[in-house]
């Protein structure tokens, strides 16, 4: 198995440093912004702020419902600076710490608040929504390949409309879109191989990205390539627009109640589909990890073992995939990959610094630009790893 350097977060001006120090920042006041939090959890926030850019890694509290699995995570870690923590580890905390300081775990009346709704809401019953569903009845025009494709394209570049990377991007255009690994002809092949088997779906954000692979699931059960689909989502807020299963309701109530008929429809299959158990919703508090997908647990890597195609939504589903290294860009996906228990496919949109699976040429051709191809959003990869 190869390897390469775990990415940190102690460099300044890496993209990692950034996310600490000029990403968190912004994301705090938001959500400070978004709710009317008291002088507790408001207080509490900014001391996480201040810990996490300046100070050590500090334990949860004895009294937090996880505190003694974090111990375990986090053994080796405590009392170093933050920066000196693995970039997966360190962003994952910070998330959790971000729920403890705003009250999410502990009774009271804040318990069991997402402090993203907000944003998440307003993306979901945004006008740009609209507009998106009412183009899926344009797709009955396309032929049977254009319109999987399309779905699949669709699917992939809703990771765009990830609420934490607008937070901090530079312009909102991106609309000039790169797939530098495509590997969608062998995604096709492998449900058509095991056609009528079962499906899993990591799901990545909420909103515009969970919508378009909610569609995409309902176009694998209609059309037969799965006879059942398990959609995996966060047990808890994370990540900024990570889903969750109260998300994945109001998604899919939101095509239900969509005025294009496509998009109606489509959620009124969906709604059956839980129904009857087509698609089962999914959750572990494994997803909440600071760990790679190779430190599953058992029983986790056993749902996955039977299936016949695992797809992986977004960057952070990427990066724990891969791992959090600063791999070579041609470093084989598979190699990275091969451990999976099922055969996999990543479709994702490059938002941070890990990337494999890129061609020499392609990877000259990039670095060229002069851009920071490997974090602004622009660019996409579609990457199979098929078990014999």
């Amino acid at each position: 198995m190869p390897t390469a350097p775990v990415i940190r977060s102690d460099v300044p001006g890496s993209f990692a440093w950034g996310v600490f120090h000029e990403r968190h920042p912004k994301l705090v006041q938001q959500v400070l912004d978004a709710l009317p939090y008291g002088p507790a959890e408001r207080a509490a926030v900014g001391r996480l702020l201040v810990e996490s850019t300046t100070g050590v890694l500090e334990p949860l509290g004895a009294d937090a419902p996880d505190a003694a699995q974090w111990l375990e995570w986090g053994e080796g870690l405590w009392g170093k600076p933050w920066g000196q923590a693995p970039f997966l580890w360190a962003e994952s905390y910070f998330y959790r710490r971000l729920l403890d300081a705003i009250g999410y775990f502990r009774p009271g009346a804040w318990q069991g608040v997402d402090p993203f709704a907000p944003f998440k809401s307003a993306e979901l019953a945004g006008a740009a929504v609209d507009d998106e569903l009412a183009a899926l009845s344009k797709l009955d025009d396309l032929s049977a390949t254009g319109r999987a494709n399309a779905l699949l394209l669709s699917a992939l570049w809703g990771n765009r409309a990830d609420l934490s990377f607008q937070i901090t991007a530079e312009d909102g255009g991106l609309t000039e879109s790169d797939l530098v690994a495509d590997d969608s002809a062998m995604l096709w092949a492998e449900l058509g191989r095991a056609k009528g088997g079962r499906v899993c779906v990591i799901a990545d954000n909420a909103g515009r990205e969970l919508l378009p692979d909610l569609v995409l699931i309902d176009h694998l059960l209609t059309g037969g390539l799965a006879a059942q689909v398990v959609l995996y989502v966060k047990p808890q807020p994370y990540y900024v627009s990570d889903a969750t299963m109260a998300d994945v309701l109001a998604s899919v109530e939101r095509l239900r109640t969509a005025p294009a008929r496509a998009a109606e429809a489509a959620g009124s299959r969906l709604w059956q589909a839980m129904n009857s158990g087509a698609l089962v919703v999914r959750t572990h508090p494994f997803f909440c990890a600071p760990l790679s997908f190779h430190d599953m647990p058992s029983g986790l890597r056993g749902e996955f073992a039977g299936a016949a195609l695992t797809i992986l939504k977004g960057d952070l589903n990427y990066r724990r995939l891969v791992g959090d290294q600063l791999w070579p860009p041609t470093t084989s996906f598979t190699e990275t990959a091969s451990y999976f228990p099922s055969s996999v496919a990543a479709l994702r949109t490059l938002k941070s610094d890990v990337i494999v699976g890129i061609d020499a040429a392609t990877v000259a051709r990039l670095d060229s630009m002069g851009t920071p191809w490997r974090t602004n959003g622009r660019h996409a990869v579609i990457q199979v790893d098929a078990r014999p």
